[in-house]
């Protein structure tokens, strides 16, 4: 495993490995490293001939201060996960060394109001941080093939559309959400989690599958209001939005459609940690 720190060094790396033609995959992240991670480097591993993970926690996408201050470091934990994964490159730029590079013309992304519902409307900016490192880091790594977690769904359809929108010569692969034995969803914010909280937060899986399991075409608003009473009975302090959404368009519905698939998004609040996570489902077909 070699790490690079500066981005120089990293292309001058990466230009040997082009010139071979070997396949580069992806894997962004910031650090706090888990399972899911480890997995979406399963996937590169399997189908590319060199892996590369990025650590970088990037300031312009968090819009609550107090949140970017209390994101985890694991740096040597880390460090330790991916070369026993045997990842083959590892990036850990700095701040200035990243803010060396400026892309786009003033991070002004036309995502068609993509980024502006859902966590785009509670976490104003958000979007625009995210698209504006990761079109950064594409450019720097330029893989073949960028993988993406599940969990961050809204986060996955923008950045594919960043892709589109910048024309760039990379596959983006989704992968499944990795899940504790619970069903609460891996995540870095887990690591702030109590023990009593992380049983808690298993709650917002179990609502999942039940709306899976319950969902018809005309009582999804029903299955909502109960799904938020028991969150909150349940030890979450608030529930940012509970939607039911296109799976294309990400546009919020209020009756599930025949025949067509959905998906379901939750963020809410627990010991002050906020969770998100999501499930696909279609209408059930109630017979007599």
């Amino acid at each position: 495993m070699i790490i690079f720190k500066t981005i120089s060094s990293l292309q001058n790396h990466l230009k040997l490995l082009s010139g071979q033609h070997a396949k580069i995959g992806f894997v962004p992240t910031m650090g706090a490293l888990h399972e899911g991670h480890l997995s979406l480097l399963e996937f590169s591993k399997k189908e590319n001939d060199v892996s590369v993970c990025s650590i970088f926690i990037n300031p312009s996408q968090f819009n609550n201060q107090s949140d970017l201050i209390k994101y985890p470091v694991t740096t040597e934990q880390d460090i330790f996960l991916l070369e026993k994964n045997s990842t083959d490159i590892v990036f850990m730029p700095s701040l200035e060394e990243m803010n060396t590079l400026k892309f786009h013309s003033k991070g002004d992304f036309n995502l068609d109001g993509m980024d502006n519902i859902l966590e785009g409307l509670h976490r104003p900016g958000h979007f625009k941080g995210v698209c504006e490192v990761v079109e950064k880091l594409l450019k720097i790594v330029q893989p073949t093939t960028l993988y993406l977690g599940e969990k961050d769904f809204q986060q996955c359809m923008v950045l594919k559309k960043l892709v589109r929108l910048l024309q760039l010569n990379v596959c983006v692969k989704t992968c499944p959400i990795s899940r504790a034995a619970s069903g609460l969803a891996l995540s870095s914010r887990n690591l702030r989690l109590s023990e009593k909280g992380k049983v808690q937060a298993a709650t917002i899986h179990k609502i999942l599958s039940n709306i899976k399991a319950h969902l018809t075409i005309n009582n999804w608003l029903q299955l909502k209001e109960s799904s938020i009473t028991e969150l909150l009975n349940n030890g979450f302090e608030h529930v940012d939005y509970l939607e039911m959404c296109d799976m294309e368009s990400l546009e919020i519905l209020n009756n599930a459609p025949e025949n067509n698939e959905v998906i379901i998004l939750i963020a809410a609040f627990i010991e002050n940690i906020r969770l998100i996570d999501n499930i696909k489902t279609s209408a059930n077909i109630l017979t007599n």
